[in-house]
């Protein structure tokens, strides 16, 4: 069934409840920007494992967390006339920084002046007016790391998703821990969402920080995994909706997900599923923000019943 949207009244139902949001930074700004209503109430616990392009760059002469997912978050949540263009501007060849993204560097010229990376993130965004939080996985420099079926690794986030097949393994290089604001959250928040975005790197690192992974095993949270709407180009681009669950109930060794907003309904699972959700008109590939916060509203009512003096929950939506 297609779920038609009810903004004003989707918003209502959401607005009492504490969410972190977790993952990469195109999937986890389009989450946080349908949610930002929920200012302070909403928290986004960002992937910091790029190491390509600017980030990289950075990265790589400065031993710095990667700033990519963070900025794009931000850019997505700023209330401030052309930020986002500021936030997203990149040098081109007539310039020294070359290739380099102003947010970027904004980010990490504030992390330079501030004792934590999180005070450098929070100066810019209280400049750019954005009333949600937003924290990194975790505030200290980390790479991801595949174990491969022939006994080979493959490290870095850019070659892990040009792999041809999923591998067997997935970790942190090194393994770090996360911050005491981000395990705080997760232990107030009524709900959890991950995704959506690139499973392998976007989804899954902040669940390879062994304390947020059990701090979701013993949150009272419920969770929520939000579905790509086209296969992303990665071996996970291939696996289908239980597959993934599978896979990452082998990396943590334990099944986080609750409910999935998926358009692909499978057979044979007792994960509940809230499916129809439409695309964005310009970008097919994200979702439309008013379709996706009723997709939200209806979970959390689904989920969370004893929240809601009354549920306008259509149960034909799951499946």
């Amino acid at each position: 069934m297609v779920i038609h949207s009810q903004t004003a009244s989707d918003k209502q139902a959401l607005s009492s409840l504490r969410i972190t949001a977790i993952g990469g930074g195109h999937g986890l700004g389009r989450v946080m920007s349908t949610l930002s209503f929920l200012d302070r109430r909403l928290v986004g616990i960002v992937t910091t494992t790029d190491n390509g392009g600017s980030t990289g760059m950075l990265r790589k002469h400065h031993q710095c967390i990667a700033w990519g997912d963070i900025r794009n978050c931000m850019s997505q949540l700023a209330n401030q006339p052309l930020a986002k263009e500021v936030l997203n501007y990149r040098f081109n060849s007539d310039s020294n920084l070359d290739g380099h993204n102003l947010g970027n560097l904004l980010l990490y010229s504030l992390d330079a002046l501030s004792a934590r990376p999180i005070d450098g993130i929070q100066l810019l965004s209280r400049l750019l007016k954005v009333n949600n939080r937003i924290l990194p996985m975790s505030e200290m420099p980390t790479d991801l790391l595949a174990e491969l079926d022939n006994n080979l690794q493959c490290f870095g986030e850019i070659r892990i998703d040009e792999l041809g097949t999923m591998p067997q393994r997935l970790s942190l290089s090194p393994q770090v821990n996360s911050t005491p604001e981000a395990l705080q959250h997760l232990k107030r928040s009524d709900l959890i969402i991950l995704g959506p975005g690139s499973f392998l790197t976007s989804v899954m690192p902040p669940l390879l920080v062994t304390d947020i992974a059990q701090a979701i095993k013993k949150s009272p949270a419920k969770v929520i995994f939000v579905d790509n709407l086209v296969p992303e180009l990665s071996p996970a681009g291939n696996l289908t909706l239980l597959q993934k669950f599978a896979w990452l109930e082998q990396q943590i060794g334990y099944q986080p997900i609750d409910l999935a907003i998926s358009n692909v309904s499978p057979l044979h699972t007792n994960i509940p599923i809230v499916s129809c959700v439409a695309s964005d008109q310009e970008l097919i590939h994200r979702h439309d923000t008013d379709g996706l916060l009723t997709a939200l509203a209806q979970s959390a009512q689904h989920l969370l019943p004893h929240m809601f003096t009354e549920t306008v929950t259509d149960l034909h939506s799951f499946k």
